[in-house]
């Protein structure tokens, strides 16, 4: 019988361990000055280390926690389910968690997505979509389609076909040799608009360039994926109703397909259910994850309509299977985990409860960082408030990036109780839906400490 030796098995409780795992988007050698955050446990909007100190999860955790740590409701579906059926091979299975996950999507998503296809991330979900599209014209008898147009700045997913579409440099660029190229285009600058638009009451009359690409690359377009409302990666840059709508006119009439990757912005992260339904736009496809469990267990769907899934309904000779796979596909555990969040969404009327924390977490922010020096722009969709942060905001002059000024930022707001994780120079807020207007305001409190902290 195998044992691990003593020092592996006090490792945990002594932090050796920690330069061993490589963690995600983090640069190790940072950890040499700031060791990671031992978090022990986690109860409502509250993460707590190994000394009991508390921290607000200022962004859910990468905005997938929705109802709070350790909910109580989510745990005992999951709980239940695993003394039953924790995994089983979902080609040629079914399950009953699988099946009314399926059914309960399917009543709150636009209308006209009638199909569900499990994956377990986003960035695969992503995958899911661009293969399926793409082979939807190949078994239609038009392999020529096989491009995709996505939105500068936008981010899709860290797998190499996601990474095709994907505008964020960071990600992308250094991988570019591994990736198929596709076609980028340049996306809305609202919060920078060239004619003094308000976002709320425009027209989206930047989409020419959009417009334009799609009629150029007609004959060869499989589809367009963009993240509606908020590319979040992108620098949180958002963009109105009015483009989606448009978007959904000009895919149609050039016959091709619109993803909507709603991966970071579904389940009410916008203020409604789908950020689709403030356009009142169906997709072709939409990619659902992050929120889907609240943070419980990684899953992810695909939904798309009969058209999509009729041309892969054939005889397996004929070839036209979807032949894409996950191990863990449907998997039990995440599916209860999901029902159990849509029936909390149902119980609790969740959008029509949100719309005043979301007009108070807007208003803290905008009361406390509005006119400062530093602050060059405040921007907000649904729960999702950002704010840009500059060395000269009226020159337009950036911090040097040498300085590292947004992670900086971020460790001051760790030291003061608040998991404010930064995104280049601009921090933001996406708490889960359980925050109280109380824990706002002490959030924000600690954010603009921890701004002055740093820039005074």
């Amino acid at each position: 019988m195998y044992l691990p030796k003593k020092d592996v098995l006090m490792s945990h409780v002594s932090g050796k361990a920690a330069m061993r795992i490589w963690h995600p988007c983090t640069q190790m050698k940072d950890h040499e000055k700031h060791p990671p955050v031992f978090i022990d446990r986690g109860q409502g909007i509250y993460l707590y280390d190994r000394q009991g100190k508390s921290y607000i999860d200022a962004i859910s955790s990468w905005w997938v926690n929705l109802f709070g740590h350790a909910n109580p409701r989510i745990a005992k579906a999951v709980t239940e389910q695993l003394t039953r059926l924790e995994h089983v091979i979902f080609a040629g299975c079914t399950h009953a968690p699988a099946e009314e996950l399926a059914e309960r999507l399917l009543a709150v998503v636009p209308e006209g997505l009638t199909r569900v296809f499990f994956a377990d991330n986003g960035s695969c979900a992503v995958e899911a979509a661009l293969k399926m599209s793409h082979a939807y014209w190949r078994n239609l008898g038009r392999p020529e389609k096989c491009k995709f147009i996505y939105l500068s700045n936008g981010y899709h997913g860290e797998t190499a076909g996601a990474l095709g579409v994907c505008g964020d440099r960071l990600y992308a660029a250094p991988f570019t040799p591994l990736v198929v190229p596709q076609i980028e285009v340049v996306g809305p600058e609202c919060h920078a608009c060239p004619l003094g638009l308000a976002r709320e009451s425009c027209a989206a009359e930047c989409f020419g360039g959009m417009e334009a690409a799609i009629k150029a690359h007609a004959d060869e377009l499989s589809g367009v994926i963009i993240e509606p409302l908020v590319q979040c990666a992108g620098s949180f840059r958002m963009h109105p109703p009015a483009y989606l709508a448009k978007l959904r006119q000009a895919t149609t009439a050039a016959g091709c397909h619109l993803i909507a990757d709603e991966i970071a912005v579904g389940f009410g992260r916008t203020g409604t259910m789908f950020a689709c339904q403030q356009a009142a736009i169906t997709p072709d496809f939409m990619c659902l994850s992050k929120g889907i469990t609240s943070g419980t267990l990684p899953l992810s769907v695909v939904l798309t309509g009969d058209a999509v899934f009729d041309a892969f309904y054939h005889d397996y000779h004929d070839d036209k299977a979807f032949l894409h796979s996950h191990s863990y596909t449907g998997n039990p555990l995440a599916c209860a985990a999901a029902c159990e969040t849509l029936r909390i969404f149902e119980e609790d009327d969740v959008i029509i409860a949100n719309r005043p924390k979301i007009t108070h977490l807007q208003a803290a922010v905008r009361q406390r960082f509005a006119g400062h020096k530093h602050v060059s722009d405040i921007r907000s969709t649904g729960w999702i408030t950002a704010v840009s942060l500059a060395a000269d905001p009226a020159a337009g002059r950036p911090f040097d990036e040498r300085d590292r000024t947004g992670f900086r930022i971020y460790r001051e707001a760790i030291k003061r109780g608040a998991w404010l994780r930064n995104l280049g120079d601009m921090i933001y807020f996406m708490p889960p839906y359980v925050i109280t207007l109380e824990e706002i305001d002490r959030l924000t409190d600690i954010a603009l400490d921890a701004v002055e902290a740093v820039l005074g």
